[in-house]
């Protein structure tokens, strides 16, 4: 078996997100510094900017519904843009919901992802696999705290308290207790006896709006409506508590049985006319079987067979099969051995050594130049305000203030100026070779939490780092996107700062 690698591409046109709350702008982080420091990473990288989105001032709470936002999202959608540059990710958004559903937007339009300061860049397979991991190690995080959660509230349900939400259609809650709604039991019990007569939802549905009966929330009846409050045993006088639950996206769930807690409560039907409805309901389901959701193949569209042709899973079968000459390899063992794969090419001592082992000199000095740099502005605003402490004291003239403090002045503003072009070549550089080391770092992270990721997640890590597998015999030959060693990322690096440096 062997790994090989090929080259991504680097020419993309992008923009600049900016957010920096007033408190921010009070500290000296004015979004002029943040617009620059972004233009010069792109510069670096040899990107167009196309557009700058300014959310100076707005708060990072929630800010998906934003126009800028709105106008950002549509420009991704469209491709008027394909990468977003921000300083972090606390920029973006502060919200983790909307950040991750920020990132979930990108991927749809397969648009990048660039944030300076926590050095992530999903233009680049390392950037890319870096922030899935993130993503589904902050998911895994979610959900061991949703586990609790849940423990606390099996206790709660079982001592018979409250679990907070609404009491169901036909029901009111009334001094911490399930009590029947005089007002909607009528309603409620009206479904069961036209169901029972009509046997569709549909019917149920447009004669109950016919009459003049309402939702409680004053909409109008679907069958949608109606199938869930016949197929809910609260009207028979059985109470389900801890019985759903919603996931990151909003969509509810149904919870296994074992964690249900089943009370009783004042019956709305009798539980004859609840059993026929619902009796009727399922022999109407079983003529009309849905269709299952899609299984997630992890290697589809990326697993070739030697002879040229793509590898799928074909219905209900455990193995990947060429349709041409019958090729077969099992799924689990085509993961397993990707997974030691993956693991041997991140941390090998050889291939560690090709992508870390030599020093970038080059960066050191940048790094020191930024830090002296950032020394001198913080020492002439110093002078600065010395100078304006000993005019506000009577100590010197206005003359003589005027002569000392301009040139301090003069000099601050050519230091502040020249400070983001400083820090966007840092960040440039920062983020190309950091992104092996974080990759390395996380390598094992990455091979421990595999079997606890989702088929999805698994499938955008491989989907993120992977070109193309095929399968020829007893070989399989793995070709992995580039990512280049420490060595070509000081030429580069290099190459492209003498050519700045050169006179017009």
């Amino acid at each position: 078996m062997k790994t090989s690698i090929v080259p991504a591409s680097e020419t993309k046109n992008v923009g600049i997100w900016i957010r920096v709350s007033t408190e921010d702008q009070a500290q000296g982080e004015s979004p002029q510094h943040h617009e620059q420091r972004a233009r010069e990473y792109a510069k670096f990288n040899r990107w167009t900017v196309k557009e700058v989105y300014d959310l100076a001032g707005v708060s990072g709470k929630t800010v998906m519904d934003h126009p800028e936002a709105r106008r950002m999202l549509s420009d991704i959608r469209k491709g008027h843009i394909t990468a977003l540059i921000f300083s972090k990710l606390a920029r973006l958004a502060r919200n983790t919901k909307e950040l991750l559903e920020f990132a979930d937007l990108f991927r749809q339009s397969s648009a990048d992802m660039i944030s300076l300061q926590e050095k992530i860049d999903t233009s680049t397979p390392a950037g890319r696999l870096f922030y899935t991991m993130i993503a589904a190690l902050s998911q895994w995080e979610r959900e061991e705290i949703a586990d609790r959660v849940k423990a606390s509230i099996n206790i709660r349900a079982k001592l018979g308290k409250n679990l907070g939400g609404a009491a169901p259609f036909g029901y009111m809650w009334k001094d911490k207790k399930l009590v029947v709604n005089p007002a909607e039991a009528p309603v409620r019990k009206m479904m069961y006896e036209l169901f029972a007569e009509q046997k569709r939802m549909k019917g149920v549905a447009r004669l109950l709006n016919k009459a003049g009966y309402r939702t409680r929330k004053g909409a109008r009846f679907t069958d949608t409506t109606v199938e869930r409050l016949l197929r809910d045993p609260t009207a028979k006088g059985v109470y389900r508590a801890n019985h759903t639950y919603r996931d990151g996206k909003g969509k509810l769930h149904v919870k296994p049985e074992s964690e249900w807690v089943l009370t009783s409560v004042e019956a709305i039907v009798s539980e004859e006319l609840w059993n026929q409805c619902n009796m009727l309901h399922t022999e109407r389901k079983a003529t009309k079987q849905p269709l299952g959701p899609k299984p997630v193949h992890l290697f589809a569209g990326l697993l070739h067979c030697g002879c040229g042709q793509k590898m799928y899973v074909f219905s209900r079968s455990p193995k990947y099969v060429c349709s041409k000459c019958r090729n077969k390899i099992p799924m689990e063992d085509i993961e397993a051995i990707f997974r030691d794969e993956l693991q041997n090419f991140f941390v090998s001592k050889e291939k560690v050594k090709a992508h870390l082992a030599s020093a970038n000199e080059h960066l050191t000095d940048m790094k020191a130049r930024l830090a002296a740099h950032t020394k001198q502005l913080e020492k002439v605003r110093a002078e600065m305000r010395k100078v304006y402490q000993l005019y506000q004291t009577d100590q010197i003239s206005p003359e003589g203030f005027g002569k000392l403090y301009r040139p301090l002045e003069d000099q601050e503003r050519a230091l502040a100026d020249e400070l983001p072009k400083l820090q966007g070549q840092v960040d440039a550089i920062e983020i190309h070779q950091l992104a092996a080391d974080d990759v390395v770092a996380e390598a094992s992270n990455l091979h421990a939490h595999w079997p606890t990721f989702s088929q999805e997640e698994k499938r955008r890590i491989i989907e993120s780092i992977t070109e193309k597998i095929v399968v020829k015999g007893d070989e399989i030959d793995i070709t992995l996107c580039y990512m280049p060693t420490s060595i070509e990322l000081t030429n580069r690096q290099r190459n492209l700062l003498d050519s700045w440096r050169r006179p017009a």
